[in-house]
């Protein structure tokens, strides 16, 4: 082992120990210390020479020559520095190679995470597929189940021996989805019982709490059938992906078509202003540009015959406020108000709950008999009503009227509401007209005329037009209402109250910029939303008409007036809403008829303003729940005949043939009537109207049924295309699952 022999000293002539054999190599420190002399090593394997400081000579060197070693020892300092940095930039590398680990392995992490990612998106594609998979499935079943109900009514009618049953019996829905905690309203009676708004609860039941008055109790304890159905379906809506077992709503009057036009327009810059004057106290009957902009609208889209004036116009948040404030301005507590039913059923608690106005109803029956519609409205049964009223004592003082009609759908003519005008002035009544789907007339031969068109009113200083977006701008989210007048007396009295019923200010000018962009609404949304209207119209038309019920056709609204009468036992309001629960058991909501104050038990009001799958789905839970009260029904004829032990007598046989026959021709003189059916031929939905075949043998019947189906145009009307049109993003999916090879 070579050993290098460093001793430091005081600055003094330079002596050097040297390595033998060596080369040397050694730190020079500047703080006045230099290397001393080598010592002479006797070391095996190195000689004297070899231990001198010049490579060539041999002994002690000389101070001269020890200068020079020393120079040139020193002079190679900087070379020695020099590797000591060589040193530094090792560890500079280790630190390099550290940050590469970190930074591979972040890597690797991200793309594990990505990689995670992925199969979670190809697990969710392959549940939508396995959904979409299913709903095919369930439309294939649909149709399926539609023929088999036609084979099964043309065997019927070949088996007229067979006992019929005028009872449904009902299977109630658990008591966890129906029970309310309120106070049941009375029922009217068969006939229709009382003209009169019944309270539906009592402030001195027993249910009373002593923290709230009497008012507070009968707020507390009112039962409002449409809002009990609108807050079962709250807490369990359905949803195609999160909660597909839901609640479909087909009970609530919303436009859920034309979502996506408003969204996009309520996105564009002109919609975001905030002004200093849009976030302060504004004038309460509405900021000037707004009532401005809602007399240019009314103007032009009513065809009034002169400007409406802004000055006339209020704006407060939705219709509903609108007609409490005007039976607080316009009657007494327990004056009266006329309107003929069926109609919106909220109205009644927009009216009662606030001002404690009662309701005077004009029922109008949905037998046609000799008139020329059903639920016609006429002069001589509002009279009749308002008689009966006043007879009572109770001092009426307007009335409302709805057109378009809600839930008939019907468009009144301008020589009808003319005469209803004359009516209400000659009674000194004022009239309330509600205007709210004025633009949603999907029927191009129906041409809607607005009150505000009429070049003379009978009595414009008693008549007040309502309007809002909620309906025709599928915005019922943004409550915005208006009421146009020219009673001054009317809209100063308004004004003191409209504080609390204000819109703000930012939504005010949104709605603003809306109603001024006429291009988009004619070019853009009314002709599109018109269209889908009527397309989603027909399908609803098309699954009612499968099941062999009844409806109005009509050519507005964003519903379906359809009649169930013959799947009650009895016809009673009781019945009506077992058979509403037993739809909201198969998780369907519909309005129901005594939620209108219609005088006839079995009327539904069916929306069908939404997604077509979602209604076609709704459609098919409600065929189910039909299809148990079927069941039902022949379950109970079977006991009946097991009870009795005993075969029908030739004379019960033959009443009940002439009974039967009696009924289908009732069913197909019914679906002759244009109200109750579509103009469109189908022959699969109208055979259930046809009257009884000749008696035949079973195969015949079923070559009918062969035939029945090779005629039917269903395939035709729900081609691949149509579904592409409607539902895009779907039959891409289905397109990509079809073209995919089978393993």
């Amino acid at each position: 082992m070579l050993r290098l022999l460093v001793s430091l000293v005081p600055v003094s002539p330079p002596v050097f120990s040297k390595w033998a054999g060596s080369v040397w190599e050694a730190n020079v420190e500047h703080s006045g210390f230099c290397l001393t002399e080598y010592a002479p090593l006797s070391s095996p394997g190195f000689s004297e020479q070899n231990m001198a400081c010049s490579s060539g000579t041999g002994g002690s060197a000389g101070p001269c020559e020890a200068g020079r070693q020393c120079s040139s020892s020193l002079g190679s300092v900087p070379h020695l520095r020099k590797r000591r940095k060589a040193g530094r930039g090792r560890e500079s590398l280790d630190e390099a190679l550290v940050r590469f680990l970190n930074s591979q392995r972040v890597a690797e992490e991200r793309f594990l995470a990505l990689e995670e990612c992925r199969l979670q998106r190809e697990a969710e594609a392959e549940e939508r597929r396995v959904q979409l998979e299913q709903r095919r499935a369930e439309m294939e079943r649909q149709h399926e189940f539609r023929m088999f109900g036609v084979f099964a009514h043309m065997v019927s009618t070949l088996r007229p021996e067979t006992p019929q049953s005028t009872a449904a019996p009902k299977t109630p829905p658990p008591a966890d989805a129906t029970t309310s905690s309120r106070v049941k309203a009375p029922q009217l009676g068969d006939n229709g019982g009382s003209h009169l708004s019944q309270p539906h609860s009592s402030p001195d039941s027993p249910r009373a709490s002593t923290y709230l008055s009497r008012r507070g109790n009968f707020l507390r304890n009112w039962e409002g059938i449409l809002q009990e159905g609108f807050n079962l379906y709250q807490t369990d809506k359905h949803d195609e992906d999160k909660n597909p077992n839901g609640i479909i709503n087909l009970g609530t009057s919303e436009n859920k078509l034309s979502l996506d036009l408003l969204s996009k327009r309520l996105m564009q810059s002109d919609m975001f202003q905030v002004e200093p004057p849009l976030l302060q106290y504004p004038d309460w009957r509405g900021h000037l540009f707004l009532r401005e902009e809602v007399a240019r609208f009314l103007t032009y889209y009513c065809k009034a015959p002169t400007p409406l004036k802004p000055q006339n116009v209020v704006v407060v948040n939705g219709c509903s406020s609108l007609y409490c404030l005007i039976a607080t301005v316009l009657c007494d507590p327990d004056d009266g108000i006329l309107i003929p039913t069926p109609f919106y059923g909220a109205i009644t608690e927009d009216v009662t709950l606030y001002s404690g106005v009662r309701m005077v109803y004009a029922h109008i029956d949905c037998q046609s008999g000799s008139e020329d519609r059903p639920f016609h409205l006429t002069v001589e049964k509002l009279e009749r009503a308002l008689e009966e009223a006043r007879q009572e004592g109770i001092n009426v003082r307007a009335i409302i009227l709805i057109n378009p009609h809600n839930p008939l759908g019907d468009v009144y003519s301008p020589s009808e509401m003319q005469e209803l005008l004359e009516f209400a002035k000659r009674e000194e009544l004022h009239a309330i007209i509600d205007e709210i789907y004025m633009l949603s007339v999907f029927d191009e031969t129906t041409t809607f005329h607005s009150v505000l068109s009429f070049s003379k009113l009978p009595d414009p200083q008693r008549t007040h037009v309502l309007w809002g977006i909620s309906k025709d701008f599928a915005a019922s989210g943004i409550r915005v209402g208006t009421l146009y007048s020219e009673n001054s007396d009317v809209i100063c009295a308004l004004g003191e109250v409209l504080t609390f019923h204000g819109v703000p200010g930012t939504i005010q000018h949104q709605v603003a910029q809306l109603l001024h962009d006429r291009d988009w609404i004619n070019q853009v949304y009314l002709p599109t939303n018109r269209a889908r209207l009527k397309t989603a119209h027909h399908l609803l038309a098309s699954e009612l008409k499968g099941l062999g019920i009844p409806f109005l056709n009509r050519p507005s609204g964003f519903f379906i007036w359809a009649d169930f009468r013959k799947y009650l036992r009895e016809e009673t309001f009781e019945e009506e809403r077992t058979l509403w629960r037993l739809f909201l058991r198969y998780k369907v909501l519909l309005s129901c008829g005594k939620a209108f104050e219609c005088s006839t038990p079995g009327w539904f009001r069916i929306v069908f303003a939404d997604k077509a799958y979602r209604v076609q789905l709704g459609m098919q839970r409600l065929r189910e729940a039909l299809a148990e009260l079927n069941q039902g029904d022949q379950s109970e004829d079977r006991n009946k005949i097991n009870k009795s032990g005993k075969e029908r007598k030739p004379r019960e046989e033959g009443r009940t043939k002439a009974a039967n026959r009696k009924k289908l021709s009732q069913a197909e003189t019914k679906s002759q009537d244009p109200h109750f059916s579509l103009d469109e031929d189908d022959d699969v939905v109208q055979v259930s109207c046809l009257s009884v075949p000749p008696a035949a043998e079973l195969d015949s019947l079923i070559g009918v049924l062969r035939q029945k189906m090779r005629s039917s145009d269903w395939l035709e009307k729900n081609t691949p295309e149509l579904f592409a049109q409607d539902n895009p993003e779907v039959f891409e999916v289905f397109s990509k699952l079809i073209d995919r090879p089978k393993e």
